[in-house]
């Protein structure tokens, strides 16, 4: 592929991402909605997931001391990464870059790439997924939205969350071939 066309997709690409930003983002502007992804951008802090991390040791004893340090480990390995990789590609958030984009939350950080709370959000799923079977519904049901709630609040672009969601399901898969109880 040429340059030139390389550039062509690149620039079509970045377009469509922007328009699906102002798309999503545009639906922030109805105070429920607002709130409500806001709500669930907080719990995908890590509130929600060391919830159901502390009950671990209580669900399955000792094992479940270990797994939920097992979770806690691998979400402080994914700390590191993602704090690595924002000081490194230095992307500045929608709502900065784009004028229709408004913030609708607070951001933890300065910059978009790539999402440390889809990242989390994607790796904690797939532990409490293993070690917690019966509650894997949940967990993925409240991902979608952890992930979907970075766009509508103009913190993140599409990209961002993608490789935050990729980045997220080869740490913990990764931990799991390693350290699984």
């Amino acid at each position: 592929m040429s340059q030139y066309k390389a550039h062509g997709l690149f620039e079509r690409v970045d377009n469509l991402e922007m328009r699906y930003c102002i798309w999503l983002n545009g639906s922030s502007r109805r105070v429920f909605i607002r709130l409500f992804f806001r709500t669930i951008s907080r719990l995908g802090d890590g509130i929600f997931w060391y919830i159901l991390a502390a009950f671990l040791p209580y669900l399955h004893g000792a094992a479940g001391t270990v797994q939920a340090l097992h979770v806690l480990l691998t979400g402080l390995v994914g700390v590191a990464i993602y704090k690595v990789l924002k000081q490194r590609l230095v992307r500045e958030r929608p709502y900065i870059n784009i004028a229709h984009v408004q913030q609708g939350a607070p951001a933890l950080d300065r910059y978009s790439f790539p999402s440390g709370h889809t990242m989390h959000a994607f790796s904690f799923s797939i532990l409490l997924s293993y070690y917690l079977p019966d509650i894997a519904s949940l967990v993925w049901g409240f991902t979608a939205l952890v992930a979907l709630s970075r766009v509508v609040l103009g913190l993140h672009y599409p990209s961002d969350v993608f490789v935050g969601a990729l980045l997220g399901s080869l740490l913990a898969l990764s931990s799991l071939v390693l350290f699984a109880v």
